[in-house]
């Protein structure tokens, strides 16, 4: 017999639940402390990233270096 999506047996629910927990403080960073990427600078920004966009988030990433990526990180 099928498992339906919700029964406890297929896992599911779990995985669903899962996915709905916060973020644990451990594993949550402002970005500062990494590499930062021009792409990804772009993408925290809410927009996909274009070659022009990508352009001007390297020239910033350049003037600022890593601190850029705290105005859109906590």
């Amino acid at each position: 017999m099928p498992q339906s999506p919700e029964s406890p047996e297929s896992g599911a629910s779990d995985e669903r639940r899962h996915t709905e927990l916060p973020t644990p403080d451990r594993l949550l960073r402002t970005g500062a402390e990494g590499p930062v990427d021009p792409e990804d600078l772009v993408r925290l920004s809410g927009r996909e990233p274009t070659p022009e966009l990508v352009e001007e988030a390297r020239q910033l990433l350049a003037e600022e270096g890593p601190a850029a990526i705290e105005r859109y990180l906590p």
